[in-house]
This record gives C-alpha cells, sequence and structure tokens, in this order.
C-alpha cells in the first residue's frame, strides 16, 4: 500500500499547475529514467553487443562462396595459362619457319639448326616447350614443340609440330589446337 500512495503522490506533484497555459496535466512517472531498472540496462547492452560481430553461420557460409569460386576460377586459370604458353610456342615455331625460309632463298637448303639459323628460344618458352628443327633431306624441314615442365598437363593438343609445306600437327589429332 505504501509504494501505491507514493507513486500517486509523485504523480500529483508532477503536474503542470504553475503553466500559465493552464492545465492540470499530470507528468508521466515513467519518462525519468531513473526509473529503468539494472537488469533492463543490462538486457539492452548485451543485445547491441551481441549485434556487433559476425555469428559463426556468416563467416562458414562466406567461407563455402569463396570455396566455390576457388574451385570453378583455379582450373579455369591453368586453362588459360597453357593456351597462352601454347600460343607462345606456336609464334616461336612460325618465326622459325620464316628464317628457315629466308635462309633457304640465301644458301639453297634448310638449316639442320635453330644455331644455325642464328635462332634461339626465347626466355618465355624455355621452361614451358623444348623446341627442336630437323631438317628432312634437303628439300623439307620440321619444327617440333614438346611440352615440358607445368605444360605436360596439355592433354588436349601435346606435341606440336609445324612442316616444311605449312602444315601444322599435333600428337594427338586436335584440330583446334593451332590459332
Amino acid at each position: 500500500m505504501t509504494r501505491a500512495f507514493t507513486r500517486m503522490s509523485l504523480s500529483v506533484n508532477r503536474t503542470n499547475a504553475g503553466n500559465p497555459k493552464g492545465g492540470n496535466m499530470p507528468v508521466s512517472s515513467h519518462s525519468d529514467r531513473r526509473s529503468t531498472s539494472p537488469a533492463r540496462t543490462r538486457l539492452r547492452q548485451a543485445q547491441a553487443s551481441r549485434t556487433r560481430g559476425f555469428t559463426l553461420i556468416e563467416l562458414m557460409i562466406t567461407v563455402a562462396v569463396i570455396a566455390i569460386l576457388a574451385a570453378i576460377a583455379v582450373p579455369s586459370y591453368y586453362q588459360y595459362t597453357l593456351r597462352s604458353n601454347r600460343s607462345a610456342a606456336e609464334s616461336v615455331m612460325q618465326e622459325i619457319a620464316s628464317a628457315q625460309e629466308r635462309y633457304m632463298v640465301d644458301s639453297r637448303q634448310f638449316a639442320g639448326a635453330l644455331t644455325t639459323l642464328g635462332y634461339t628460344v626465347p626466355p618465355s618458352v624455355l621452361p614451358n616447350y623444348d623446341i627442336v628443327l630437323a631438317k628432312s633431306g634437303s628439300v623439307s624441314y620440321t619444327v617440333t614443340a614438346t611440352p615440358i615442365n607445368s605444360q605436360v598437363r596439355d592433354k588436349g593438343c601435346a606435341t606440336l609440330t609445324l612442316h616444311g609445306d605449312g602444315s601444322k600437327t599435333t600428337s594427338t589429332g586436335a584440330t583446334n589446337c593451332w590459332k
């Protein structure tokens, strides 16, 4: 009973009786910050601190998405590097064929080695392909690029061959290897 009487007296004491615009309007006793209990304050603080971080499920979903993207991107990247290395080897083979034709015009025969042409394999191709120039009699030649090191993963095309007559072949018989 004492509490009810105290609250009632508080609401009676908090009126706007002195307000010139009039009215005996009671002021709510719950608008005062002192009426919030300490337990309720701690609960609000605990809820606020929980919303600042990431949950384990959110982190696991992020890791799963990254793993899926990596599973798609890494093989695509490997295929891209194989194709670009193959393209570089094809360009070198074409350059060797051009040098061989120039040598034929000057010497009336084909060269039997790259050193005879004064040609060295560029450092960008050297780690991926072993390029060999072979003379077939005095009327033809063959430039062969055999994959080495990481390029051996290129199972679709494998060894590239450029013949003196301009024909291009692969050891696998694939027709889409030459650009």
